[in-house]
């Protein structure tokens, strides 16, 4: 492992210290924020204030081993106060971004570039988390809702995504060490799969019409329409009306009512 990537939360002294610790003294790169102090010298000042006056220069970064980027990035060794101990600062800048994001790499023999280069990766760490927090968008294929629909969605997620891996065309993938293929393209794959096979059969049917009959009608009572609850139609909604009974209760009390004063 040569570097851990972490998020802004976990940029503190502790985890930072502990996490390299974890594995060995492993590189571990995170998110400082704006407000922390450091210290220059004899010179102390907010990481945001220096980022404004250091904006970098232009760099091509890969983004994830992939697609190129232009990016302003810059650099600096300072004493983090709250770390005691000295970082190596970096700001990241993308044109579409404002202000720059700010870094921080507790090994000091990295070179910038390659610090940068493994913050890109920490976009892997994103997706997984969110796959995790959405079940890779299973969740809305479960019709369960409250605590028993989230247990419902996470276990379909599971048993989903291990059958997914015995996809015939995922182990070739992985044997191979080439990228495996996503969940939304294998899902894709297994429907149009699964249309082709009713398609044959009815085709193949010694009755395509009676077959076809039956397909219709098992399809409809797997599938039924949803009623929209927001339409107030065929709902016990009360009264709502005055009652004759406390009529003059009413009367009483407005005729009873001290005249307010303009």
């Amino acid at each position: 492992m040569p570097c851990i990537t972490a998020e802004a939360l976990s940029g503190t002294a502790p985890l930072v210290a502990s996490a390299s610790a974890l594995f060995g003294g492993v590189h571990v790169l995170s998110h400082i924020r704006s407000h922390q102090t450091m210290r220059g010298g004899t010179r102390a000042q907010h990481v945001a204030d220096s980022l404004a006056t250091h904006p970098g220069t232009p760099h091509r970064l890969r983004i994830r081993g992939g697609a190129e980027r232009v990016a302003m990035v810059g650099s600096a060794r300072f004493s983090v106060c709250s770390h005691h101990t000295k970082r190596c600062i970096v700001a990241l800048k993308y044109p579409e971004e404002e202000p720059p994001r700010s870094l921080i790499a507790s090994d000091l023999s990295w070179r910038t570039l390659d610090v940068v280069q493994g913050h890109t990766l920490r976009w892997l760490v994103a997706v997984f988390m969110e796959d995790w927090q959405s079940p890779e968008g299973w969740a809305q294929l479960t019709k369960q809702p409250g605590a028993e629909g989230a247990r419902h969605s996470v276990i379909l997620r599971l048993r989903v995504d291990h059958r997914l891996c015995v996809h015939p065309d995922q182990p070739h993938q992985l044997q191979n060490n080439l990228p495996a293929y996503t969940v939304g393209s294998l899902r894709a794959h297994v429907h149009v799969e699964c249309l082709v096979d009713v398609i044959d059969a009815l085709v193949s049917s010694d009755d395509p019409q009676d077959t076809l009959k039956r397909f219709t009608k098992a399809f409809h009572e797997v599938f039924v329409f949803g009623r929209s609850t927001k339409h107030m139609i065929q709902r016990q909604l009360g009264r709502l009306e005055p009652t004759p009974a406390l009529k003059y209760r009413a009367h009483e009390v407005m005729r009873n009512m001290p005249v307010m004063s303009t």
